[in-house]
């Protein structure tokens, strides 16, 4: 058993973006606790202005190093490389 803790997974997302749906889904599947922000929240959407350079979603954030953006598939392949380190066999 793997005693490295669990990754920090924060995502920013939007309730009817189908890249974020898709994205959470594919987490739970994966049974990945994330942190959800939502960008529609004017604070929210600066925070993750301000962090990222960016104003897109989703936003997945791993571990407070790792940042990735735009869709669910250009992302998935970086995130899975990214988990694929911290998870154990």
């Amino acid at each position: 058993m793997s005693t490295e803790a669990a990754p920090r997974i924060e995502i920013f997302t939007t309730p009817t973006c189908p890249d974020c749906l898709a994205l959470k889904r594919w987490l739970n599947a994966q049974g990945l606790a994330y942190v959800e922000r939502d960008l529609r929240e004017p604070e929210i959407a600066d925070e993750a202005k301000r962090r990222t350079g960016v104003r897109v979603a989703p936003i997945t954030i791993i571990d407070n190093e790792h940042m990735f953006y735009g869709t669910f598939a250009d992302q998935l392949h970086d995130i899975e490389a990214v988990l694929g380190k911290n998870r154990a066999a």
